[in-house]
């Protein structure tokens, strides 16, 4: 019972968190239909077209999961003046989410995932994109709007979600750290290989098996627990952060510690479920993540309950947020 009231109070105070978001925001449209036959022009399927859905992707789905779980996110990112930002914006406005940190840019697209499922499976994606980094003028811009929501908002954490898009530059990122260390608000990192180094003195750095390798320069084997802790070490030591969290998909996560905690290395197996599809995971994962680290939880339980969020949603077909009730249900019955 206890531990029950525990938890229910830890996702209650959810409820009370301004989470800032800065990263790489797209749209996710999704094109389902049915496939009967083979195309006579070539040796591929052809799909009828049934339903057409636009969702926000990248850190704007990091954003819906924060909101999914009680908290306040606020999404900072730039957009094209395409229509594809048209799309974005109101798919904002219909979940009723501040645009405030949004900019949107003439010289840039907004980036658009097409996924085209045939008979709920998921059979080809095609990326409509630009990866340059921004400009100085939308630096400054972006710059700027931070600044001032940093001002007038009481922010309890800041993510940066990197989809190597261009909007997360080596200047913003290290801009944004001082500025957060100065303010004394946690800040958790969702890489890509590009930026990697520029995320030094961060709270909480979450790569996977893949970009803790990539990052390293080194081959590491996902069955190896001991090779990867090291890598999570070394890792931890060269960017000078508190928490070097690796996901290991099917083999769980691992949370790397500085030396002050009793246990600097803690790996936790992965709950066995019916996996659908991994899109958006990692998006869950970092927002829960940071929801349990802004609200001062201990190492094992950031990680473990995190790990979990992540695993509900792969349970989904598509990029979907986590449901609060079905995540804190099993944390009481799991953690």
């Amino acid at each position: 019972m206890a531990k029950e009231v525990n938890y229910k109070k830890l996702f209650d105070s959810f409820n009370k968190q301004n989470v800032m978001v800065i990263g790489d925001v797209m749209v996710d449209s999704y094109l389902w239909g049915k496939v009967e036959r083979i195309s006579p022009e070539a040796p591929i399927p052809i799909v009828a077209l049934r339903k057409r859905e636009h969702r926000m992707g990248g850190a704007a789905n990091v954003a819906m999961n924060i909101r999914a779980m009680g908290a306040k996110p606020i999404l900072c990112s730039v957009i094209g003046t395409d229509d594809k930002g048209d799309i974005f914006l109101e798919l904002m406005k219909k979940e009723k989410m501040n645009a405030s940190g949004i900019v949107r840019s003439q010289r840039r697209i907004t980036t658009t995932k097409f996924r085209i499922f045939g008979n709920a499976y998921q059979m080809l994606r095609v990326d409509e994109e630009e990866d340059d980094d921004l400009v100085h003028a939308d630096y400054l811009t972006l710059s700027r709007v931070i600044d001032r929501i940093l001002e007038t908002e009481n922010v309890h954490c800041i993510i940066f979600q990197d989809y190597n898009k261009g909007v997360l530059t080596p200047k913003l990122i290290q801009e944004v750290i001082k500025k957060a260390h100065k303010r004394n608000i946690p800040t958790c990192v969702d890489p890509k290989r590009k930026n990697f180094e520029s995320f030094s003195n961060v709270t909480l750095f979450k790569p996977n098996l893949k970009e803790l390798s990539e990052g390293l320069k080194i081959e590491l084997d996902a069955t190896d627990s001991n090779a990867i802790i090291d890598a999570a070490q070394a890792l931890r030591e060269k960017l000078k952060c508190d928490y070097v969290m690796t996901t290991l998909s099917e083999q769980g996560v691992l949370i790397s510690m500085k030396d002050k905690h009793e246990k600097k290395n803690l790996m936790i197996p992965a709950h066995v479920r019916s996996i659908s599809d991994v899109s958006g995971a990692g998006d869950t994962v970092i927002s829960v993540a940071s929801l349990c680290l802004a609200a001062q939880r201990s190492p094992y339980e950031i990680a473990y309950i995190s790990n979990l969020a992540g695993g509900i949603v792969c349970e989904e077909i598509g990029v979907v947020p986590v449901n609060k009730d079905k995540l804190l249900k099993e944390v009481i019955s799991l953690l």
